[in-house]
């Protein structure tokens, strides 16, 4: 017997925001060994042949550091909010998946009503807690903490309506 799964009433991906897309990346890196070739053979012309392989090595060191910087890119946190739980998995570029499930109805989502860069949003739900989306800037951890709590309390309102709203 084949089990449906449960409808999802809220669900979202969060990534990290990198500013230097891939285009951006190429275009940096032939602008950058340009100028090394370009150093670097003048350099050579006049016997300081050292200032081409240091030019080298300048280039390989930075398309190093970009490399790691979109791998540390890969990680996104997804969220889906059912009946049964508020579900986050995070994926993380060479480490294995996380998952985690909190139970909806007595979930709280905590932040600082004024997010400064070193606000955290948390889950907490019987005595467990857990941070989220601390790679996303404070403006948009505020607007997921604004959009969770308008989803948990639908989701409450929807599976505990309360006597005030009953059509009469």
């Amino acid at each position: 017997m084949i089990v449906p799964e449960p409808p999802i009433h809220f669900q979202t991906t969060l990534y990290p925001h990198r500013s230097l897309p891939r285009n951006g990346f190429v275009a940096v890196m032939i602008v950058l060994i340009m100028a090394t070739l370009i150093v670097g053979g003048i350099s050579l012309l006049r016997g300081a042949w050292p200032v081409l392989a240091f030019g080298g090595l300048e280039v390989v060191l930075v398309a190093l550091a970009f490399r790691l910087s979109y791998r540390s890119a890969r990680i996104c946190e997804t969220l889906s909010l059912t009946d049964r739980a508020l579900v986050i998995r995070r994926s993380s570029a060479g480490q294995p998946d996380q998952c985690w499930a909190f139970q909806p109805y007595w979930l709280r989502v905590l932040m600082d009503d004024s997010p400064e860069s070193d606000s955290r949003l948390v889950l907490t739900s019987h005595g467990r807690s857990l941070v989220i989306g601390a790679f996303l800037p404070p403006a948009q951890r505020a607007d997921l903490a604004r959009s969770l709590r308008a989803a948990l309390a639908r989701h409450r309102h929807a599976r505990n309506p309360s006597p005030d709203s009953t059509p009469r």
